[in-house]
C-alpha cells in the first residue's frame, strides 16, 4: 500500500486546525477545528468527508465541548477522532504532516523536512513573527512527538515571495542596520497566492509559465502579489503582515512618521501604537465594523463613516492593481479570492470601476452571481480576464509537502 495521505496542521496560539487530504486523488477525508485551547470552554468539531465532500453517516460532524489543556491535548483529541473514523495517527497510510508556518525569514524558501537544527531556525525567527511562529513551533513539537517516523514538512506563508528581486525586498534604508535587524520585504499569504495564480491559469486553459496574474487575497488580512510566469515579483505586505492594502483591523500603508508623532505629541507607547494599527485600524478603525458584510449594509443605508471606510477600501485596492500592471507590464488576469474576494461582488466591482484603459471590465451579472467553483466574470470584450478564484491554502501544503517527501523518496 502506497502511503498517500498528508495531515495538514496550522496550530495557531489557542486553536488548531486541520485537514487530512489523499493526494492520490487530492480529495479531503477530514476537517476539523480546536479552538479556545486552554479553557473550560475548550470545543473539537470534527467532520468526516464523503467522495461527495457531504458528511459521512458513519462519522459524520462530531462535536465535543469541555477543557483541553495545551496542545499536546488538543493533538491526541485530533488523533482520536480521526482514529474513531479508522484514519488514525499511526495509520501506514499516512505519507507526512505538512504544517502551515508564517514565517521563514530568508533561510526557508521551499518546504522542508523538519528536523531539530530546522525547528530551532525556526524558533530564531520568532522575532519576525511574535504573534504566530510560537504557535506553529508547538504544534510541531507535538506532531513529531506523536509520529515521529514520518515525514513532518514545514511550508512557510513567506516562501512564494522569496522570488522578489532584491530591488523589490530591500528598504531603502540605511543597509547596515536593515542587515543587522533582517529588516526587509518578506510578504505573506504565500500559499493562498501560489495556489491561486496557478488556478487562474488552469481557469484560462494556459500554461502556468505563459500567465501574468494579480492575485488579491481579500479577507480580513489583505494583501496583492504580482505573479509572472508563476513566480511572485511583488507583494503588497512587508516585514511584516501591516503593509498594504487596507485590512479588517490593520491600516495598510501609512507614512512610518505617524509613529513618531503618536509617540512624542500623543504620547502612546510603542506597544500601544503596535495594537493601534494592527487591531483598531483598517475598516474597523474608520467605522467601527472590520465585516465587509456589515461595511456594505450601512454603506448602503447611508452611513458616512461605512462609505468612507469602503472608499478607502477600495481606492486602495485600485492603486495596486495600477501599480501592478505597471509592474507586470503585461497582465492575463486579475484574481480576488478569499472571504471578501470571494464573496463581496459589491467589492469586485468598485476596485475594477474605470479601469477599462487597462483592459479591465467586468460582466456585471457574472459578477453578482454566487459560485462555490473557480469563474471569471469578465466581460467577454475585456483583454484582462477577470477571476474568481476560491483558496484553498490546506490543499496547497498538502500538495508542497507530498510532493517534497515523494521527490526525497
Amino acid at each position: 500500500m502506497t502511503a498517500s495521505r498528508v495531515l495538514v496542521l496550522n496550530s495557531g496560539s489557542s486553536s488548531v486546525k486541520y485537514q487530512l487530504l489523499d493526494m492520490a486523488d487530492r480529495s479531503r477525508l477530514a476537517v476539523g477545528l480546536v479552538e479556545r485551547i486552554g479553557e473550560e470552554t475548550s470545543r473539537l468539531v470534527h467532520e468526516r468527508i464523503t467522495g461527495d465532500s457531504a458528511p459521512d453517516a458513519a462519522g459524520g460532524k462530531r462535536e465535543r465541548l469541555g477543557p483541553i489543556a495545551d496542545h499536546e491535548a488538543a493533538l491526541k483529541a485530533v488523533a482520536a477522532e480521526l482514529a474513531a473514523d479508522g484514519m488514525g495517527l499511526d495509520s501506514p497510510e499516512l505519507a507526512a504532516v505538512g504544517h502551515r508556518v508564517v514565517h521563514g525569514g530568508t533561510r526557508f524558501t521551499q518546504p522542508t523536512v523538519i528536523d531539530d537544527e530546522v525547528l530551532a531556525e525556526i524558533r530564531n525567527l520568532i522575532p519576525l513573527a511574535p504573534l504566530h511562529n510560537p504557535a506553529n513551533v508547538t504544534g510541531i513539537e507535538v506532531a513529531r512527538s506523536l509520529r515521529a517516523d514520518i515525514p513532518q514538512v514545514a511550508v512557510f506563508d513567506t516562501a512564494f515571495h522569496s522570488t522578489m528581486p532584491e530591488y523589490v525586498a530591500r528598504y531603502a534604508i540605511d543597509a547596515a542596520t536593515a542587515d543587522a535587524y533582517s529588516i526587509r520585504r518578506y510578504g505573506f499569504h504565500g500559499t493562498s497566492h501560489a495556489y491561486v495564480s496557478r488556478a487562474t491559469a488552469a481557469l484560462l486553459g494556459r500554461p502556468v509559465e505563459d500567465v501574468n496574474v494579480i492575485v488579491l487575497h481579500l479577507g480580513n488580512g489583505a494583501s496583492a502579489s504580482a505573479v509572472r510566469g508563476g513566480v511572485c515579483v511583488e507583494t503588497s505586505m512587508g516585514l511584516t503582515p501591516l503593509e498594504g492594502l487596507v485590512m479588517g483591523t490593520r491600516s495598510g500603508d501609512i507614512d512610518p512618521a505617524v509613529v513618531f508623532h503618536l509617540a512624542r505629541v500623543g504620547g502612546l507607547s510603542v506597544d500601544e501604537i503596535d495594537s493601534l494599527l494592527n487591531k483598531k485600524s483598517g475598516l474597523l478603525g474608520m467605522c467601527g465594523d472590520n465585516d465587509m458584510r456589515e461595511v456594505l449594509r450601512r454603506a448602503g443605508e447611508g452611513d458616512e463613516a461605512a462609505s468612507l471606510a469602503f472608499a478607502a477600501y477600495v481606492h486602495r485596492l485600485k492603486k495596486y492593481i495600477g501599480a501592478y500592471s505597471a509592474v507586470l507590464g503585461r497582465v492575463d488576469a486579475v484574481a480576488f479570492t478569499a472571504g471578501v474576494g470571494e464573496n463581496a461582488h459589491q467589492v469586485r466591482e468598485a476596485a475594477l470601476d474605470g479601469l477599462a484603459e487597462l483592459g479591465l471590465a467586468l460582466d456585471l451579472q457574472a459578477n453578482a452571481a454566487g459560485s462555490p467553483e473557480p469563474r471569471l466574470v469578465s466581460a467577454e470584450y475585456a483583454r484582462v480576464a477577470v477571476a474568481v478564484v476560491p483558496t484553498d491554502e490546506e490543499l496547497e501544503i498538502a500538495t508542497q509537502a507530498y510532493a517534497f517527501v515523494t521527490v526525497a523518496q
